[in-house]
């Protein structure tokens, strides 16, 4: 008999027990949904965690003072050491504080940033309206602000109120500018803040010389080590550290992190799929069962069949295609199951929904292998009956 004939002849069968096959592809559509709906909710994990790592920053290095350290020892002054290294496009020194801020009748409490000209650059920040902080500002201490695009919102300001004046802390400052929005990222939206110029901050919110962390953006990715250890080796000099000291600062690569973070992602993907493959194989036991209850049932039609002139090898091809054409249904109707599971979970929580044909054609092929794996014995079974023995079978 042909292929094709073979295939007739399964999807002849299934539909007589239509119940049965539902029943028996169940395990499978479970299993194959599993898998592709974690893997997609993985893969969608993993590029919103790249996407807001890459918003972060341009080629972005991160200074901050050692952690339990009691105070900062890092100052203005070393930003403007690390300007001077050639490798570097932008440094941006940061003071940060809490206070409230009010226009009119509104007011909101939010994080109050104190930093230099050259912010936008070391940390991807596009102006929506007006402009941002120039030399000018930080060179006389002006009392300008710029606002995160959610703390403008809230004050209920938009493109026609530059130029306004708003309260920080009590004191009034005037707005020359909106950033545009770059979305929330978990617990601190980066668009909800107002930025002053530091030496402002320093002056009257904060005081003292120092500042919390120094953002610095390399001009291309292959200088990120290089630049690393240049600023390692100036900072430990201009500290006085000795050779056996601690650094009292550490230098965080972004890149370092993103592949750090795409890693764990990648392993806890893989591990998530591996515990969702446990339901083929449950599946695929149940195929097997089915298949054979399947021979018992048509003992006597195997031996009519065999006694007219069918091989065993005939008998054999015809189960293992209805075993892989329950896995295949059960593949593919659990395929789309899952790739639905994932969007909706990816919609829900906001990181979007990635779709990789691989995966689904992963999932497909292993659930056929079950089939083929499962199928074979039931097969065999019926392969090998006597017809003598399979035509008194009662």
């Amino acid at each position: 008999m042909s292929l094709l004939e073979l295939l007739r002849l399964s999807l002849s069968r299934l539909r007589t027990s239509r119940l049965r096959a539902a029943l028996t592809m169940l395990g499978v559509i479970i299993g194959v949904a599993s898998v592709v709906a974690l893997v997609g909710v993985g893969q969608g994990t993993t590029s919103t965690i790249t996407t807001r790592l890459s918003a972060l920053g341009t080629n972005l290095l991160t200074i901050s003072p050692t952690v339990g350290g009691t105070t900062s020892t890092l100052t203005l002054d070393d930003a403007d050491a690390i300007a001077k290294i050639d490798s570097i496009a932008g440094v941006a020194p940061e003071i940060t504080t809490n206070l409230t801020v009010s226009a009119g009748t509104k007011s909101a409490t939010t994080t109050v940033l104190g930093t230099t000209p050259a912010y936008p650059t070391v940390r991807a920040y596009d102006i929506w309206q007006g402009s941002f902080l120039t030399d000018a500002s930080l060179d006389h201490d002006l009392r300008v602000a710029v606002l995160g695009a959610t703390t403008a919102t809230t004050l209920g300001l938009d493109a026609s109120d530059l130029g306004t004046e708003i309260a920080v802390g009590g004191l009034p400052f005037r707005v020359i500018g909106i950033l545009q929005a770059k979305g929330g990222a978990g617990f601190q939206d980066p668009d909800d803040q107002v930025i002053l110029p530091i030496g402002t901050v320093q002056k009257y919110f904060v005081g003292g010389d120092t500042v919390r962390t120094i953002g610095v953006s390399v001009k291309t990715p292959d200088q990120m080590t290089a630049a690393s250890a240049e600023i390692t080796a100036l900072l430990r000099d201009r500290h006085d550290l000795a050779a056996t000291d601690t650094s009292d600062f550490n230098v965080f690569n972004q890149t370092q992190l993103l592949a750090a973070a795409s890693s764990i992602t990648a392993t806890l993907t893989l591990l998530l799929a591996g515990i969702a493959s446990i339901s083929l194989v449950v599946g695929g036991i149940g195929i097997m069962n089915i298949m054979l209850v399947s021979v018992r049932e048509r003992t006597r039609e195997i031996g009519i069949r065999k006694a007219i002139g069918a091989r065993g090898r005939d008998i054999l091809a015809q189960f293992l295609v209805e075993a892989l054409t329950l896995s295949l249904l059960g593949g593919r109707i659990g395929s789309v199951l899952g790739l639905i599971v994932s969007a909706g979970i990816g919609q829900l929580a906001g990181w979007g929904f990635v779709f990789s044909p691989l995966t689904v054609a992963a999932a497909v092929l292993f659930s056929l292998a079950v089939g083929v794996i499962f199928g074979v014995w039931p097969a065999r079974q019926a392969a090998r009956l006597d017809p003598i023995t399979a035509l008194r079978y009662e």
